[in-house]
């Protein structure tokens, strides 16, 4: 996420968004650097109007919040907690690949 959040301070401080600038940005907040994710965000953001995408992702947050359904307390707590592990084993395991493509998806 502090890739997006350099190219969304760059573009908010009105500068050009480059490999570069990007670069600058990390290291000024001293983050290490990697240079993939810098090359692919660039090329995600490269034909992206980053105004309209704002726009259009803060409108569905806006939206009306969806009622809770009741929990039902039938199934015992330890399924629970095994599913709850396997999530966050597989939110773990995103590739960069699946990274690039779901920040191509979202700016554009």
């Amino acid at each position: 996420m502090e890739y997006v959040y350099a190219a969304l301070l760059l573009h908010q401080a009105g500068k050009n968004i480059t490999e570069d600038a990007i670069k600058s940005v990390l290291k000024a907040a001293g983050i290490e650097v990697d240079e993939v994710r810098v090359k692919a965000l660039c090329a995600a953001l490269k034909e992206v109007n980053i105004d309209e995408a704002i726009r259009g992702a803060v409108l569905p947050a806006m939206a009306p919040a969806v009622t809770p359904q009741p929990v039902t307390t039938a199934a015992p707590e330890a399924p629970a907690k095994e599913e709850k592990k396997k999530e966050e084993k597989k939110k773990e395991e995103v590739s960069e690949e699946t990274i690039a493509e779901g920040l191509a998806s979202l700016f554009g």
